[in-house]
């Protein structure tokens, strides 16, 4: 008996790591995260739409029950350290906010060595102007979007939420961002220190302008900054500097550090098997409940 379990169990740990070398990490969560139930009172209402003039694509998720109105909307960006990624990988963070009631987009984008700043933002500047022309036909408000990321996709969140140039250049007026929630990205990051941050800005003019911080103004959305203590991929610092840029402007800001996260931690705690290590998406979703005046059982 003995020798059967240790034989079964050296075969699941072979079938695991054998998935692990063809699937990535946040891939594998999502799978995880749909056998723990993740996917249970939503549906992924769209797959691969093309959207913008470089043959990007996005996702959109949404709830299954019908709701009395049209219901507010989060566009997500995954990380990836400008050089990977996949929409389908994310499914968990979409299930995530679907199931708390938004309508969710989940753009991809192109990716490093291919394209270098700032076609990452012109990518997100197209998915926005997709959702404001096209969400409502999946049930979702444009006028009440928010933005959230992470990593890399936190930066995209930043920046189209404070640097005005990307929005206004596809024809989007640039409130249409009602609220930002970027975890754990690079906001005042420049001189660049890591290899992937030198090769994605490589060739910038004048850097000041690829960093989140120097756009910080008094009118800026609302934006709760979340990041990690333990987090060493990206420092809390980012956070902790743009939080007190905006906040001497008077600009409506929140700073969440979580105690002892890491840089991965905080995205993994949105999914269903990591949900009780940290209050990452309770925290995401009040926000932005609050900001947009919404109560969730009025839907």
């Amino acid at each position: 008996m003995k020798r059967w379990l240790l034989g079964t169990a050296l075969a699941l740990l072979l079938v695991v790591a054998s998935i692990a070398a063809f699937v990535s990490p946040p891939a594998i969560l999502s799978l995880l995260d749909a056998v723990a139930g993740g996917g249970i009172g939503v549906e992924r209402a769209a797959n691969a739409v093309a959207f913008g003039t470089h043959g990007q694509t996005l996702d959109v998720w949404r709830p299954v029950a019908s709701a009395k109105r049209p219901r507010p909307v989060i566009i997500f960006w995954y990380g990836g350290g400008w050089v990977k990624g996949d929409r389908a990988a994310y499914a968990f963070a979409a299930r995530a906010f679907a199931k708390a009631g938004f309508i969710v987009v989940v753009p991809d984008y192109r990716k490093v060595p291919a394209i270098r700043f700032p076609a990452m933002l012109q990518d997100g500047a197209q998915a926005v102007r997709w959702t404001r022309d096209h969400v409502a036909t999946f049930g979702g408000d444009p006028r009440q979007v928010a933005l959230s990321g992470h990593s890399a996709g936190a930066y995209t969140v930043a920046m189209l939420a404070l640097d005005q140039r990307w929005l206004r250049a596809e024809g989007v007026d640039p409130r249409i961002v009602r609220a930002a929630v970027p975890l754990c990205g690079p906001y005042n990051f420049y001189p660049w220190t890591s290899d992937r941050a030198r090769e994605a800005f490589k060739g910038v003019v004048d850097p000041v302008m690829t960093q989140p911080i120097h756009f910080a103004r008094s009118d800026a959305p609302p934006m709760l900054l979340i990041t990690g203590t333990a987090d060493t991929t990206v420092r809390p610092r980012n956070a902790i500097h743009l939080d007190a840029a905006l906040r001497a402007l008077g600009a409506p800001v929140s700073l969440k550090n979580y105690p002892g996260q890491t840089h991965e931690a905080i995205v993994m705690a949105v999914s269903v098997p990591f949900r009780r290590r940290s209050t990452v998406l309770a925290d995401s979703v009040g926000f932005i409940n609050r900001v947009l005046d919404r109560n969730p059982s009025a839907q």
